[in-house]
């Protein structure tokens, strides 16, 4: 955790034990809010949630998460600091279709399976938008949304920073004079824009939300993006594939929780795969890679060679040979430096950006995928084994 990190929580910490202190009943929401009473737009920016899959970014109290799940949808209300988090458990113990954990985001949405919907209202600016982005770029699946509020101008008038960097701003207990200092991203919509398109976001709108107060200067933005339908893929980098890896397999493990990818230090997510050695059949190279790799242990005898795939990089026609694997045995773990964060991925929800050749052997195997990549001849193999 990041010092801005625990000076946060060490805030809101604060915050949520004086509340607590304070017992405080507060009504429940006959209407949405982003932070603003009588401002900006309601309930309505959603559509119909009913049967989604949603989760709810520092969600405090969490009456909006409640609000959410009384329409039908099936909330995460997830929050990191312990005592917000009391809270919300003690003001809605069973509440059906809310869910409330404490977690970090990040960690709650790498470990998560992916969300039709993700909302914060104004908690997403008090994490670094770099390091949080990243993990909801593959935590929404394609064509799920992402809609936040984030302050724009503060109550002083102070508009939004030109850089991506936190500034402090002021968080002060209700019902004293008691401020304290948390950390916050306020950032301009180019900013905001920017920053979503480089983790792969589309930016549908942007909505001000100002004080309907004359004498209050504190505006927000409603930011409402989606993540695109299909899923794009790219090399690791712009050097020609090596004379080495002009052969090679792209192991399939399939299982009943999607397929197998790791994420390369370089940022793509692809299947366990190398070089065929000398001597080695197809079948024989993919389940030694697979084991080098991520650690899992197969047979190749039950292992079914799908074709070939030839590409052209620049002079180079690299061919590619996918090998579908659905039985092994073992846990996915990280054996080598490059490649880690091995785990099974839904067909319907497969992590951006996809390795290119990982994205062809795929597409391979089943056509129906939405997957962008270069095209490459595929020769299928119609027998077993080889």
């Amino acid at each position: 955790m990041s010092d801005t990190d625990a000076q946060n929580m060490a805030a809101w910490t604060t915050y949520g034990a004086h509340q607590l202190a304070r017992a405080v009943k507060l009504p429940e929401l006959d209407g949405w809010d982003w932070d603003v009473p009588d401002a900006g737009p309601g309930i309505e920016v959603f559509g119909d949630v009913r049967g989604l899959r949603v989760l709810d970014l520092g969600s405090g109290l969490g009456r909006h998460a409640a609000y959410m799940a009384a329409l039908g949808a099936q909330v995460t209300a997830v929050d990191s600091s312990p005592t917000q988090h009391e809270r919300a458990a003690a003001r809605y113990p069973a509440t059906r279709g809310l869910r409330l954990e404490c977690a970090d985001a990040a960690d709650h949405l790498r470990a998560a399976g992916p969300y039709d919907l993700v909302y914060s209202v104004s908690g997403l600016p008090f994490t670094d938008p770099r390091q949080l982005l990243a993990a909801l770029a593959n935590g929404i699946r394609p064509g799920g949304r992402l809609i936040f509020s984030a302050l724009h101008t503060n109550s002083d008038g102070r508009g939004p920073s030109s850089e991506v960097a936190s500034r402090p701003e002021v968080l002060r207990l209700p019902g004293t004079t008691e401020d304290h200092i948390v950390h916050m991203w306020v950032l301009s919509p180019q900013l905001w824009e920017d920053l979503l398109g480089e983790h792969g976001f589309i930016l549908e709108s942007v909505t001000a939300i100002d004080s309907p107060q004359p004498d209050n200067s504190v505006s927000y933005r409603l930011y409402a993006a989606r993540r695109p339908e299909r899923v794009p893929s790219r090399p690791r980098s712009r050097s020609l594939p090596p004379p080495t890896a002009a052969l090679g397999v792209g192991v399939i493990v399939q299982g009943a929780d999607g397929v197998l990818l790791g994420r390369h230090r370089r940022g793509t997510w692809e299947l366990a795969g190398g070089s065929v050695e000398p001597g080695e059949s197809f079948a024989e190279a993919a389940v030694r890679e697979l084991y080098e790799e991520a650690g899992l242990l197969a047979d190749p005898g039950g292992a079914r060679v799908l074709g070939t795939l030839l590409d052209q990089v620049g002079d180079i026609v690299p061919v590619t040979v996918p090998v579908l694997v659905t039985t092994w045995s073992g846990t996915p773990q990280q054996r080598e430096e490059a490649v880690g964060s091995w785990r099974f991925w839904p067909l319907a929800a497969l992590p951006q950006p996809l390795f290119v050749p990982s994205a062809q052997c795929l597409t391979a195997w089943n056509p129906s995928l939405p997957l962008d990549h270069p095209p490459a001849h595929v020769q299928p193999y119609a027998s077993r084994g080889w």
